[in-house]
């Protein structure tokens, strides 16, 4: 199928699209095994974590403080013994990594707040109706269940869908394109009868006061 018969008009296929490496060989299920031992250890740590009544917290915090006691226990039983510490990396952030992070964190808080300014001074109405289902979909899931739950089911949307939809992508395309350009009629007919009635009122009020 050519690039215009594809959904956005992607010209590249699912894998190069998520990196082409490791990451989307796994997601993608090229790598069973990997995959599967991910969902596996995922699946376990929330059945421990919904029956145990552990908070993620509190369980992070027992295994660094076991870690912790084992690594001095070690430590002071080796001196004594006159037997080798045990090998710590060197444990330490260069100047480099952390500019690297911050940069990183400065251009996606940038790009967030000129978006953020672009829909409070009503710029662009499309980016704002998507901002606004984004958000009510969060709030709507967030309701329904908890952190872990909705993470392992995030992991398995993700390890999921991107599979399923390159194996049956052609399918989907065909019939996502034709939903996307009734949807981009509906949002025309919605710019035409409500947003620009709504800015034209907001205009002359500005005008009278």
């Amino acid at each position: 199928m050519s690039s215009s018969g594809r959904l956005f008009n992607r010209q590249r296929s699912v894998h190069e699209i998520l990196g082409g490496g490791l990451a989307a060989d796994v997601i993608l299920w090229k790598r069973k095994d990997v995959t599967l031992s991910i969902l596996l250890v995922t699946l376990a740590a929330w059945v421990v974590f919904e029956k145990s009544g552990y908070t993620l917290l509190s369980l992070v915090s027992s295994v660094f403080l076991l870690l912790i006691i084992i690594l001095f226990l070690w430590a002071k039983a080796a001196s004594i013994l006159n037997r080798p510490a045990p090998p710590l990396p060197d444990l330490h952030l260069s100047e480099e990594m952390v500019n690297e992070v911050a940069n990183f964190i400065r251009l996606h808080v940038n790009n967030l707040l000129s978006v953020s300014q672009d829909i409070a001074l009503g710029k662009d109405s499309r980016l704002f109706f998507k901002v606004a289902a984004y958000l009510w979909l969060i709030y709507f899931v967030g309701g329904l269940t908890d952190f872990l739950t909705l993470s392992y089911t995030s992991l398995v949307i993700i390890l999921t869908i991107p599979a399923l939809y390159e194996k049956y992508e052609d399918h989907i395309d065909k019939y996502g394109i034709v939903s996307c350009r009734k949807l981009q009629q509906l949002y025309v007919k919605l710019d035409q009868d409500y947003i620009r009635r709504v800015q034209k009122w907001i205009l002359e009020k500005k005008k009278l006061s």
